[in-house]
């Protein structure tokens, strides 16, 4: 076993978040790396407080993901991972990384199953710890036979909720205030994520053009275009001119200069409340399923709906074909009217081609039985 040298913890990981921020600043470094060395500073501390063995090697691997350039989310999302797993590795007795096993793997697996995650949930762990536990490999830390088979959850590929037509006109009729109206037809004509509109500025909107320019995807961090239809961009233009022009959100809480996930959530789930649909289970982000579904209806391509929605393969985008296959279902309706019309008129006569297919098939199934069984 190969064992990498580990220097002093105050060398290589620097706990104060103070003297980070001022070496950053001194370099230039912008608001949004500012957040990243902060939630990676408090990555750290939250792994030292935790009284967990051979930590030095969770915190390797934090500074690891932020030379990655990865966002503050996923640091504090490595570092809740990172905690969790150590934590079970400890009270199954693991105590040095150096031991791990396969068999330390699967009972992890086991044990999310047990809390009752959903599979997707217990999918994402396992890919965390697939690239923590290939780090350590690459480190020297442990065997590279621990991930020497595929260690995969099998996830339920369910449909995308779209809204139906009926209840969207609900929705949309009820919601009166300028701004709430203004940000649901912009995320259901553009098909935006939510988190990318809270973070759209005014100006990366442009009105005459149409468009609005997300510089960085919310989940694959590629920038691209998106287009605002005429009902969206009247609602839009409206909210311009009401909004207060000293704040840079496109959309703000009142009192605030932006908004959170929680209030947009909270807002949307009104309307639906006072529209009479809340029973439904309608989020935010069905606004985007609606979108992709809405597209596909009216005949758009799905090489054109990809980039809208942002996705990084076509195969994420082909899922809402299910959902608006117009030729499967006008196949499917074609035949069965076919069906309805025997079961009164009784049976057509079978295509001439097929009919002789099917004689053949027969004949040679009457001549098979006649020869003898091969000795």
């Amino acid at each position: 076993m190969v064992h990498t040298s580990i220097e002093s913890h105050d060398s290589v990981f620097p706990s104060n978040v103070h003297h980070r921020l001022t070496y950053d600043s001194a370099f230039g470094v912008g608001r949004a790396d500012h957040k990243r060395t902060h939630a990676l500073d408090q990555g750290i501390q939250r792994l030292r407080k935790g009284n967990l063995p051979e930590t030095h090697h969770a915190q390797r691997y934090l500074h690891h993901k932020y030379r990655l350039n990865l966002r503050a989310s996923t640091l504090r999302g490595t570092t809740s991972f990172l905690a969790s797993f150590l934590t079970f590795l400890t009270a199954k007795g693991t105590t040095h990384l150096e031991t791990l096993t396969r068999e330390d793997l699967e009972a992890f697996i086991e044990h999310l199953h047990d809390l009752g995650l959903q599979a997707s949930t217990v999918s994402s762990r396992v890919k965390q710890v697939k690239a923590f536990v290939r780090f350590l490999i690459e480190e020297g830390v442990v065997e590279p036979q621990v991930l020497s088979k595929r260690l995969t959850i099998r996830v339920p590929e369910s449909l995308p909720r779209a809204i139906p037509p009926e209840d969207l006109r609900r929705v949309l009729g009820v919601i009166e205030d300028i701004r709430d109206r203004a940000m649901i037809l912009v995320l259901l004509r553009t098909g935006m994520r939510i988190g990318e509109l809270l973070t759209t500025t005014v100006n990366e909107v442009l009105l005459e053009e149409r468009k609005v320019l997300i510089y960085e995807a919310q989940k694959n961090r590629v920038g691209r275009v998106v287009y605002l239809s005429d009902d969206a961009r009247d609602a839009l233009k409206a909210w311009l001119q009401k909004r207060d022009p000293t704040k840079d959100s496109l959309f703000y809480a009142r009192g605030k200069s932006t908004m959170c996930y929680t209030t947009a959530r909270t807002i949307f789930q009104r309307y639906l409340l006072k529209a009479g649909l809340a029973h439904k289970g309608y989020t935010l982000h069905s606004l985007r399923h609606t979108f992709a579904t809405e597209l596909l209806n009216a005949g758009m391509r799905l090489e054109c709906l990809q980039p809208l929605l942002g996705h990084a393969s076509l195969q994420m985008t082909r899922r809402y074909a299910r959902l608006s296959d117009k030729t499967r279902e006008e196949e499917y309706f074609k035949a069965m009217e076919t069906i309805e019309k025997e079961a009164i008129d009784g049976p057509h006569e079978l295509d001439s081609e097929l009919q002789e297919i099917l004689e053949e098939a027969e004949l040679l199934a009457s001549h098979r039985e006649k020869l003898p069984e091969p000795a």
